[in-house]
């Protein structure tokens, strides 16, 4: 189970944003980093169905992505970069609606609710109108919103960008905490260097390719080099401060 990519190729008229792209993941955190530009968002867009695969396949679950994109979509949870929650319904409205989109009968949906925003340190919340919230909590009940149907597969495309602190990190320890206790594939895309650590899977693309994919750990070791920090650069020559 997880997400096998093969020879992906897309392009934005003459723009070539993914070339020939190959890639297996599995169960676990699994860390797309790339520069912005690099091609993170193309292939975030064509996993999620929002842009239709042209060269290529996309596998997900064992299913092929242009062929059972409903069943595919029913064990996926995403998190935009953007975001796309309603501003002016609660907290408890936006994820209840979502949650009938998956046929999940309010009481249980109300019960995965309160799970999920206890662990995300939102309870308290569940009643506020979402234009209320500050961006580290908006960022919180679209994760929640993600999770609600139990999904298989999270994708979150730079879910951390612009956050606080606190934030950025209570989000990312819960998203690692959720790979050991259910057992699903994350695609965790970022061009923040910190929030990669040694055990993670890790994925380097720049200029629309796959430049490296192995543990963190390992690459270091490969390109002998001591950190994530010189890795990134050894690979990309980009020297944007992240």
């Amino acid at each position: 189970m997880g997400i096998v990519i093969n020879d992906l190729s897309f392009a934005y008229g003459k723009k070539t944003a993914l070339n020939k792209v190959n890639l297996s993941l599995t169960t676990g955190f699994n860390v797309l980093l790339g520069p912005n530009g690099a091609g993170k968002s193309t292939l975030f867009s064509l996993l999620t169905g929002l842009t239709q695969t042209v060269h290529g396949t996309i596998n997900i679950n064992e299913k092929d992505l242009s062929h059972n994109k409903s069943q595919i979509m029913s064990q996926m949870g995403v998190v935009f970069q953007q975001s796309t929650l309603d501003l002016d319904l609660s907290v408890k409205q936006n994820l209840l609606y979502y949650a009938s989109l998956h046929g999940i009968a309010p009481r249980k949906a109300l019960i995965n609710i309160e799970l999920i925003l206890s662990q995300l340190s939102l309870t308290e919340r569940l009643h506020d109108k979402v234009r209320t919230l500050n961006g580290g909590h908006r960022r919180r009940v679209e994760i929640a919103r993600a999770l609600i149907h139990q999904p298989k597969v999270l994708l979150l495309d730079e879910p951390t960008v612009g956050l606080d602190v606190e934030s950025r990190l209570l989000i990312i320890s819960y998203v690692r905490n959720l790979c050991t206790e259910l057992g699903i594939c994350v695609l965790w895309t970022t061009h923040l260097m910190d929030e990669v650590e040694q055990s993670d899977q890790l994925i380097i693309i720049n200029k629309g390719e796959i430049q490296a994919h192995n543990q963190s750990s390992l690459l270091c070791e490969q390109y002998n080099v001591d950190d994530i920090y010189q890795l990134y650069f050894a690979l990309t020559k980009n020297a944007e401060a992240v």
